[in-house]
């Protein structure tokens, strides 16, 4: 029988099993008809507390393009942890599907729902982290310069669930990367620490510091993303202020490696952190790392439910 697995972070996968998702997310994107049955009778729920566009259209069209069914539950309809109990929720719910997509506010919330789940629960997006995000966006990297291990990342702006994801996937693949925040606005200790230990053996090194220009010297791609994410607009105003000096700009980009590429994870407020010249500039990939989205989230719905990767590369 088959061993359940959540993926709520990047590190619930070994280090050869992220670099054969990334494989089979670049074989999805070449070919249409990947796995065409991997979900064939199998029912995937979202649950979302949060709305999106990116994530949510990505995970329906993987689903049917896998062969499988969606139902997609939104806070009006489930009112996740109010009318019951998360652990309730998943209890039952787990016994109608056979895969659960949570993306919530609080991680303790998917972490609650994958200890009740009997079936493989996958983080949507949480406020910790939004690995499903980091999945695209190594493969937009390995997709432009053929190869992860030696890259170097700058990422400016928020430490939040994106990055963290993004620190974890790449310690795990050898992937440098340069980080300017505020400081009151630094990624978590507890996850930049073990980040770091991870990338140790991976030949890659962590730094951060607080100049953005400091963190793009010499950068092959330089990532940022929102000031304000939903649930901090109470914020905003703070926020806008002490960012300010973090928009990725030409000015900025121009202290980068040359031909530095820019990332984004989408939704972008032009103008904020990033200016709409770079965003819709040559350089930009956000467009193609969108996309990419779905070609990792059919690879990775393909491995949950369909075939298994082994620590070691072999598949049963």
């Amino acid at each position: 029988m088959k061993r359940l697995r959540h993926f709520l972070t990047v590190t619930d996968v070994s280090d050869s099993q992220l670099r054969q998702l990334l494989q089979e997310a670049a074989k999805a994107k070449r070919q249409r008809r990947y796995r065409p049955l991997a979900l064939s009778g199998k029912v995937v729920a979202l649950v979302f507390q949060k709305p999106s566009m990116r994530t949510r259209v990505a995970f329906e069209v993987a689903v049917l393009q896998l062969g499988g069914s969606v139902i997609y539950l939104g806070q009006d309809d489930i009112q996740l942890g109010q009318r019951e109990p998360i652990k309730d929720v998943a209890r039952v719910l787990s016994r109608y599907v056979d895969a659960i997509v949570a993306r919530t506010f609080s991680h303790e919330d998917v972490e609650t729902f994958a200890a009740h789940s009997r079936v493989p629960v996958i983080n949507g997006l949480s406020d910790l982290w939004h690995p499903c995000q980091a999945l695209a966006d190594l493969l937009t990297l390995q997709e432009y310069f053929g190869r992860l291990r030696g890259l170097r990342v700058a990422y400016v702006g928020d430490g939040n669930n994106v990055l963290h994801s993004l620190l974890d996937g790449c310690a795990m693949l050898g992937v440098h990367v340069s980080v300017a925040t505020p400081p009151r606005y630094r990624p978590d200790a507890r996850i930049w620490a073990a980040a770091s230990r991870r990338a140790k053996p991976h030949g890659a090194r962590l730094a951060w510091c607080a100049d953005p220009r400091q963190a793009v010297r010499g950068a092959d791609v330089l990532y940022t993303d929102v000031w304000v994410s939903m649930g901090q607009e109470r914020q905003r105003a703070t926020r806008l202020k002490l960012f300010r000096p973090y928009q990725v700009n030409q000015a900025l980009l121009r202290l980068a490696k040359p031909g530095c590429r820019v990332m984004h994870c989408l939704p972008a407020h032009r103008g904020e952190e990033i200016t709409q010249d770079v965003l819709e500039g040559p350089r930009s990939l956000v467009i193609d790392q969108a996309e990419n989205r779905l070609h990792a989230q059919k690879a990775l719905l393909a491995f949950l439910l369909g075939w298994r990767l082994e620590a070691g590369g072999s598949r049963q």
